[in-house]
C-alpha cells in the first residue's frame, strides 16, 4: 500500500472507529509501528488535528473539526472545481452561484503558497465564451481524464503537449503542440495551441483528443491568443 492510500486508510479508521490504537493501526494497514508513527506526523502536517491518550487504555483521536480536504487538493483538482463552475455559470445554469464562489474562494485560502501560486498561473490560461448555434455538437464525447494532469504539467512548466487528435471527418492524426489557452464554449471544451508545423494558432475539442502527453524536452514560450469578442478570461467573469 503506497503512503497517500495509506494516510488515507488510517484517516477512515480514525474517523469510523473514534479511537484506535498504533498497533491496530499498524495490522489494519499492514504497516510497522514505525511506520504508522511516520504516517501520523505526517497527517498531523497536513493539518489533520490527531490526541494521543497515554496509558494502557488510551489511542488516538481524530478531531472532527480538522477533517479538512482542501489542503491536500491537488491543483489540478481544484482547478477542476473552478472550471466547472465556471462553464456552469457561463451557461447561465449555476443555481446557488453566490455560494458556490464562497466555497470555492475558502478552498483556494485554504492551499499553500505555491499551489496558489500555480493555481493563479493556471487560471490565466482559461477563457470562456459563448458557442455559435450552428455548431454541431451532436458527436459530442466524453473527454480523456489524463487531460487535465498533462494540462498542468504542459502550461505551468511551458512544454510541449503531444496526442493522438480525430478530427470531425474522423481522421486521426497525431500533434505536437504549444498549449495556450483552455476555451469554454459550453457544452464544448478546447485546447488552444500553436502549432509549430502549421506555424498557425488551432482550436482542438477537448473530446477528440486521446492519450495526451507532455515532451519535457521541448519548451515554448507564452504567445498572445488572438480571441473572439464574446471570450473573455475567467477572472473578467461577473459573479
Amino acid at each position: 500500500m503506497n503512503i497517500r492510500l495509506r494516510l488515507d486508510a488510517i484517516v477512515r479508521s480514525l474517523r469510523r472507529n473514534g479511537t484506535s490504537t498504533i498497533a491496530d493501526l499498524a495490522e489494519e494497514v499492514g504497516a510497522s509501528r514505525r511506520t504508522i508513527l511516520r504516517d501520523i506526523s505526517a497527517l498531523r502536517d497536513e493539518g489533520f488535528i490527531i490526541h494521543s491518550e497515554p496509558g494502557r487504555g488510551g489511542g488516538l483521536q481524530l478531531d472532527p473539526q480538522s477533517l479538512q480536504t482542501t489542503p491536500r487538493l491537488s491543483v489540478a483538482e481544484v482547478f477542476a472545481l473552478l472550471i466547472s463552475v465556471a462553464s456552469m455559470r457561463a451557461a447561465g445554469n449555476l443555481p446557488f452561484s453566490n455560494l458556490a464562489d464562497a466555497g470555492l474562494a475558502k478552498i483556494e485560502k485554504a492551499l499553500p503558497s505555491d499551489k496558489i501560486r500555480d493555481l493563479r498561473r493556471f487560471l490565466d490560461c482559461l477563457y470562456v465564451g459563448e458557442l455559435s448555434p450552428l455548431v454541431d455538437i451532436s458527436d459530442m464525447g466524453a473527454m480523456d481524464p489524463a487531460l487535465l494532469p498533462a494540462f498542468e504539467t504542459a502550461f505551468l512548466k511551458k512544454c510541449h503537449l503531444r496526442f493522438q487528435y480525430c478530427d470531425a471527418n474522423g481522421a486521426q492524426t497525431q500533434r505536437n503542440v504549444e498549449p495556450q489557452a483552455m476555451l469554454i464554449l459550453p457544452p464544448l471544451w478546447y485546447l488552444v495551441a500553436y502549432d509549430p508545423t502549421r506555424n498557425a494558432f488551432r482550436h482542438f475539442r477537448m473530446d477528440r483528443i486521446s492519450t495526451p502527453q507532455c515532451v519535457p524536452d521541448q519548451s515554448f514560450r507564452r504567445r498572445h491568443v488572438p480571441f473572439a469578442a464574446n471570450v473573455s478570461p475567467i477572472r473578467n467573469l461577473p459573479r
